[in-house]
């Protein structure tokens, strides 16, 4: 019986530490969220880089047809 009462002691602990630790990490996780942004000037984000279109060339010319020929023999 004590081992049993031993071991639901160190069950209700444990579970507490990590609860505690939980909402400290999420009480945190919200102030960071409210104080990064005003620092933001310091290192702003970079605009994504758009890729250019690649052009097509002209011996993709011929597989376009080719394409569009077959999807009109199948309507």
């Amino acid at each position: 019986m004590e081992n049993i009462q031993q071991g639901l002691v160190l069950l209700v602990a444990g579970m507490g530490i990590v609860f505690a630790f939980l909402a400290i990490l999420v009480c945190f996780m919200n102030l960071m969220a409210k104080i990064i942004p005003r620092f933001n000037y310091v290192l702003p984000d970079e605009e994504p880089k758009k890729k250019p279109r690649p052009a097509i060339a002209a011996s993709d010319d011929a597989a376009i047809a080719l394409a569009i020929a077959i999807a009109r023999s199948r309507c």
